[in-house]
């Protein structure tokens, strides 16, 4: 059996900044000891790009010799985003599981985080490292929220962004399904079962990320008796798949951020950056229309690419070569794209 090869080296600088005064907060209030984990990897010589992911995404964006990073599919060296021409900055959400400020197990009142507290933080640790003007924000999904909040309000601090299945305002179906999310997560929370309400709130969740066309490739087959009685083998990878994220996550951070996507609001006519969107057709989060008026909608130069892709809105995970492509147009690309 042929050994699993090391990633290649990559260059590691990493640490925590913590905020000296209160961070005022986008719904009101404040928050305090504001701790933002950062991770920036690549050429210590080459110009920055962050990267932002799904509420469960944080700075560990590709391999390193310690870890898997949650983007590692798609950048590294010589990938997708090659990491050797560029660094790549990656942080832990405000509310989330990781080491940034976030809700403990059991905590019920923690404040509500918006897409623009998220921006601010990554603002922050901008200036902390000096770093006067971004090459690029590159967002998908809640991530893609936060890159169309940091274009909004500071637009001076990047050269464009690049948003894959996000848009300028949740879609009010994407919404019913994650109220019915944390709905479950707070009720079981409240029976002292919030891991278990945890496990069942992810399991509904990607039967919406992903598309009807593959389930039925994947999942088609009979159901098997399992402890006495009949389990589908759809059923058995999304309790799977619920498992796994339970054993990782903390329940009342995954209320909050899945909070935070449905309470994010951006006006695209105050976006004026160079701006990629990227939208995928089986999307069922992420509608294509919803994509197009933001295309419409975005002040400043703007190109709209639309993929197929049997992922549904799990492509900014699976498609290697089509974001290759976009990535190389849109990082190559100056002046207006429109």
């Amino acid at each position: 059996m042929n050994a699993v090869p090391e990633p290649t080296p990559v260059a590691v600088h990493e640490g925590v900044l913590e905020l000296q005064e209160p961070l005022p907060l986008h719904f009101g209030g404040e928050l305090r000891d504001v701790r933002v984990a950062w991770r920036l990897v690549g050429n210590p010589a080459a110009p920055v790009i962050v990267a932002l992911g799904g509420i469960s995404a944080g700075r560990a964006v590709i391999d390193t010799a310690k870890e898997k990073g949650w983007w590692s599919d798609i950048i590294g060296p010589g990938r997708a985003l090659d990491s050797s021409s560029y660094r790549i900055l990656g942080i832990d959400f405000l509310g989330g599981s990781g080491a940034s400020t976030g809700p403990s197990a059991g905590q019920n009142d923690f404040p509500s985080i918006a897409s623009q507290d998220q921006a601010e933080i990554l603002r922050r640790v901008a200036e902390h490292l000096q770093l006067a003007r971004l090459e690029a924000i590159v967002g998908a999904s809640y991530g893609g929220m936060v890159a169309l909040a940091f274009a909004e309000r500071w637009p001076e601090l990047v050269n464009r962004i690049i948003v894959i299945s996000a848009a300028h305002r949740p879609h009010p179906m994407a919404t019913a399904w994650r109220s019915v999310q944390r709905s479950i997560v707070r009720y079981a929370a409240q029976n002292g079962q919030g891991a278990e309400g945890l496990r069942l709130a992810r399991a509904l969740a990607m039967a919406t990320y992903r598309s009807a066309n593959e389930f039925e490739q994947r999942f088609a087959g009979p159901a098997t008796r399992v402890d006495g009685r009949f389990q589908f083998p759809v059923e058995s990878y999304l309790l799977s798949r619920g498992d796994a994220y339970a054993a990782t996550y903390i329940p009342e951070a995954f209320v909050c951020l899945s909070e935070s996507i449905d309470l994010h609001q951006v006006d695209p006519a105050k976006i004026r950056v160079a701006t990629w969107l990227v939208a995928v057709i089986e999307d069922q989060l992420v509608p294509l229309s919803d994509m197009r008026l933001l295309k419409q909608s975005v002040s400043g130069p703007v190109q709209l690419v639309e993929l197929s892709s049997l992922y549904g809105h799990d492509a900014f995970l699976k498609e290697t070569q089509a974001l290759r492509e976009v990535f190389t147009r849109a990082l190559s690309t100056t002046g207006d794209v429109k």
